[in-house]
């Protein structure tokens, strides 16, 4: 490793308050966690790497005994120290995908998702695999998805108090792919949805026919007057619901405002539509998931707490309309491949492991990045109790200002428009929390620049 190549793996590394030991220990294990580093990469010399770095040789000596001792680095005698993954910090991986770690060109924030749990997801890919015998002998038609996985999903959701039976699931490549099913299914010709709500759903309903009608939705929870409106403008039709740490503002719905949607949507003839698909991203100390809406179509997905290249979502709804979801010609194309039905068998059967490592990250970085961000009257928001961003709404510049300057700092970010039905919310923007602490900073600097008067 080059003297330029460390200084760039290592980039800001110095802290304010915080002790060059500690400072150049943890800038070490982040660059390892984050990739830049390479695990068997030669460091160089002690009295080199103090040189290169502009500290003092017994720093240095100090870092290195402590990335030792924890497992990062491994020294023989008279041989360069190399650079090693701990099995412990191995367990965790990384959640953000190369893309939003600045290992690439840019840190590109347009998409809040995660990278997969490797050492789970090939491990289940194995099982899979030597699984897979009996099913390669079928024909392959999907149909309404594997028995093992519906009857793991069904499970579930009784599990969590809401009784379900297998044939009341149907399995499709994804989420978007079972809001397309259902829309063609159900033909809307309006449909209500949340302002702001996830900008790929206003395609596919746009993409369908339908007219978004919006509902205002802040951080603070859901206008149930302009609902009320929406629902009846979509009646007959379909309504498009986040009430699980709402994409983007990261709100949660209570119990009493799903009482009240369910009995606005019986009002108004709506089939509503509830996406959970952040459901699993509680964030709090103590999860505790809130009950279902009443009547609701749920779908789910394992995009967000897994990983968004595995192709599986699901409907759940009464048997006879997942019968007639069945029965409809998109069903077949936008069904997910056997082979990754099975790899979610294995996955999903044992959810609670990387989900409970997940969260624990993921609270960790929001809260690093909510402290970054606090106290500044450029912007303000609210601390999200789940989901993957904070929602800011920005004081007196508007949010494609922003996102253009921050691309000069090598930072791609969401504009609020794209989230609005109306092209409203023009000084909101989406800053997701997925990647590392190391690299918030970075994300919270350019902020600030691109934000100055």
């Amino acid at each position: 490793m080059s003297d330029d190549q460390l200084v760039r793996a290592l980039g800001e590394w110095r802290r304010p308050a915080v002790p060059l030991i500690d400072a150049l220990a943890g800038a070490v294990r982040d660059a390892v966690l984050d990739g830049r580093l390479r695990t068997g990469s030669a460091l160089p010399a002690e009295r080199r790497l103090a040189s290169v770095l502009g500290i003092s040789r017994g720093t240095v000596t100090a870092a290195l005994d402590r990335l030792r001792d924890g497992g990062w680095v491994h020294t023989r005698h008279g041989s360069a120290s190399t650079v090693r993954l701990p099995a412990a910090a191995a367990a965790a991986e990384r959640i953000a995908p190369i893309s939003a770690t600045g290992e690439t060109s840019s840190l590109d924030l347009r998409r809040a998702v995660p990278a997969a749990p490797q050492a789970a997801y090939l491990a289940a890919t194995r099982r899979a695999v030597e699984r897979l015998a009996p099913l390669l002998a079928q024909d392959g038609e999907p149909g309404p998805g594997l028995p093992e996985l519906r009857a793991l999903i069904a499970d579930r959701y009784t599990r969590e108090g809401l009784p379900t039976r297998p044939e009341q699931i149907l399995i499709t490549s994804g989420a978007r792919a079972a809001l397309a099913l259902l829309c063609a299914q159900l033909r809307p010709r309006v449909a209500a949805v949340e302002t702001p709500t996830f900008f790929d759903a206003l395609h596919v309903l746009r993409g369908a026919g339908a007219r978004p009608v919006g509902c205002r939705v802040t951080t603070d929870g859901w206008d149930l007057d302009q609902l009320d409106d929406a629902l009846r403008a979509a009646h007959g039709g379909l309504g498009y619901l986040v009430p699980d740490f709402h994409n983007p503002t990261g709100a949660l719905m209570t119990a009493a405002t799903r009482r009240t949607v369910a009995e606005l949507a019986a009002r108004h003839g709506v089939t509503l539509v509830v996406d959970e698909t952040m459901r699993d991203l509680d964030l709090r100390d103590a999860p505790r998931p809130q009950p279902r809406i009443r009547r609701a179509v749920l779908i789910g997905s394992a995009s967000k707490a897994v990983w968004g290249g595995l192709r599986i979502g699901w409907i759940r709804g009464t048997a006879r309309f997942i019968g007639e979801l069945a029965g409809n010609p998109l069903c077949g194309p936008l069904s997910a491949a056997p082979m990754q039905q099975m790899v979610a068998v294995e996955l999903l059967g044992d959810p609670d492991t990387v989900l409970m490592r997940r969260r624990a990250e993921l609270r960790r970085q929001r809260d690093h990045l909510s402290e970054l961000l606090a106290g500044d009257d450029r912007w303000r928001f609210t601390v999200p109790p789940g989901g993957l961003a904070l929602w800011l709404r920005l004081a007196g510049i508007r949010a494609d200002t922003v996102v253009e300057r921050a691309r000069a700092h090598r930072l791609d970010l969401t504009p609020g428009p794209r989230f609005a039905a109306d092209a409203t919310l023009t000084h909101h923007i989406r800053v997701p929390f997925t990647p590392p602490p190391a690299v918030l900073d970075d994300i919270a600097a350019a902020l600030g620049h691109a934000c100055r008067g």
